[in-house]
């Protein structure tokens, strides 16, 4: 809201001063102007104290603290600290208490060459002074303490690193370096120093960050990866999940579940044949001349899934499960020798908004979440974790869903449990539960249409493949995915 009197203009929030005081006050009276804080109006007559000024944080934290430099922390994490804090170095210390917002104005170093020009006179610590700065030793008297701490910090560097590379990290030591005499802070850059020199594996230092540990030790990990994979470890290890039981043999029921797998999985990708079609492939060698590797795409996945002894693999170290993981991806992909089969990737991938774990990542990441995989006793539990932790890390360039899912159901089927398997039509629901997972860590969806699938294929008799077909057929299996066809189960029961 702008407001003018007598050729005064002012924002939403201002200061009063010595100039315009008389003029204020008579508004005030008027019921134009209202006070929200010591010199600070508001030309906002409806709305709560809080509200402005959470809307006009920065706005007034320059107005109250003129020329200081947002410092410690909250040049850090570029926000107030949980409790509404803002850390400010200024020419004295003090502390502005208003509606929703904390002001802590340290005495310090005014700006200084690096830090930039922000908003209503405000100062940007620049990144080698914040990380200077939350270094300095700290005494919380209350309230959220002015350093981010150890770990955060830690993380952070190490966050620079996996982003932005080794010559980042070394700009930021040597401009700390530059300032560190400035600033008074010469111990917290011999810290600074030592820390960047050990995630670079240069120096030794002791660090808090697992994450920092990581990189140290030259096996980095996605955090962000791991925090979802231990939602879901959490999960599954707390809820009572179905046993659904099946007896595996070397007989026709196997290997038809066995095509059915490859089928369903290469579908929901994007190769798309009609059933018969895969069948021929499949069970009578029939390539076709105009889709080679397509044809090579559902070969060389049912030369996994419909292998007995190959589904009877399951990893019981990290070693046994990168190697099952890289040849079962070089037999699904052998047909595209350009996706790499059985190489880890050296280019990161990404499935619409969803980017998946860096190349450089990519083996500390699978580390972490075998670790969290073993800890896992039911063989349900074990294989939808197996899953999503081969889908979420993404290892390869392509062939990630297939793999997973070849995965999944050694898991289920070494455990001796039924298989899962995602018919076309299932595809959308499938696909919507994965990506509950990932955007918003929420396991329920991905556990539950796991299981409906699973129950899907306990109903379903595979000794005789036509008669499987035709049920499957009944329940809309190979329908393309649509909001109005919903895969049906073969008996009607809750899930």
């Amino acid at each position: 809201m702008a407001l003018v009197e007598k050729n005064i203009s002012l924002s939403e929030v201002f200061l009063s001063d010595n100039t315009i005081t008389l003029r204020i006050s008579r508004m005030v009276k008027a019921g134009q102007v209202r006070k929200i804080g010591a010199r600070l109006y508001t030309t906002n007559m409806s709305e709560s104290d809080q509200i402005i000024i959470r809307r006009n944080l920065w706005q007034v934290v320059g107005l109250l603290v003129p020329g200081g430099v947002v410092s410690f922390r909250t040049a850090l994490e570029n926000r107030p600290a949980k409790d509404g804090t803002v850390f400010v170095t200024g020419s004295y210390k003090r502390q502005i208490k208003l509606p929703g917002l904390r002001i802590v104005q340290i005495g310090g170093t005014s700006p200084i060459e690096g830090d930039m020009p922000f908003i209503e006179g405000l100062y940007m610590a620049s990144q080698p002074r914040a990380f200077l700065e939350n270094l300095a030793p700290t005494r919380n008297k209350g309230g959220e303490s002015r350093s981010v701490g150890r770990e955060a910090l830690e993380r952070k560097l190490a966050d620079i690193l996996r982003i932005r590379g080794e010559d980042e990290l070394n700009t930021i030591r040597d401009n700390a370096r530059s300032i560190a005499a400035e600033l008074g802070l010469e111990k917290e850059f011999v810290l600074l120093d030592r820390l960047i020199g050990t995630l670079m594996r240069t120096r030794s230092a002791e660090l808090t960050s697992p994450t920092a540990k990581a990189y140290a030790s030259g096996e980095p990990y996605d955090p962000s990866c791991i925090e979802r994979l231990d939602v879901l470890r959490a999960a599954l290890a707390e809820q009572v999940l179905p046993c659904r039981k099946a007896v595996h043999l070397p007989n026709d029921t196997f290997y038809n579940e066995g095509f059915f797998d490859a089928y369903f999985s290469n579908f929901i990708e994007g190769t798309e044949f009609l059933v018969d079609e895969a069948l021929d492939i499949v069970f009578h060698g029939a390539l076709p001349e105009n889709r080679p590797e397509d044809a090579h795409d559902i070969l060389g996945t049912y030369r996994v899934v419909g292998n007995f002894d190959e589904m009877h693999l399951v990893p019981d170290n990290f070693d046994t499960f990168v190697t099952l993981l890289k040849s079962r991806h070089s037999m699904i992909m052998e047909g595209r020798p350009a996706k790499h089969p059985g190489d880890f990737k050296e280019k990161p991938n990404q499935a619409g908004s969803t980017l998946f774990v860096a190349p450089e990542l990519v083996r500390g990441s699978l580390q972490r979440g075998y670790e969290r995989y073993q800890s896992l006793d039911d063989p349900f539990a074990r294989a939808l974790f197996m899953m999503y932790l081969v889908s979420e890390v993404h290892p390869f360039d392509d062939g990630n869903g297939r793999i997973s899912r070849a995965m999944m159901n050694a898991e289920l089927v070494t455990g001796g449990l039924c298989r899962i398997l995602i018919p076309s039509v299932f595809r959308n629901e499938y696909i919507a539960s994965l990506k509950r997972m990932t955007h918003h860590s929420d396991p329920s969806a991905f556990v539950r249409v796991m299981s409906f699938a699973q129950e899907f294929v306990r109903q379903i008799d595979c000794t005789d493949l036509n008669s499987a077909k035709r049920l499957m057929e009944q329940c809309n299996a190979f329908e393309t995915p649509a909001d109005s066809l919903k895969l049906k189960l073969p008996q009607r029961v809750e899930i």
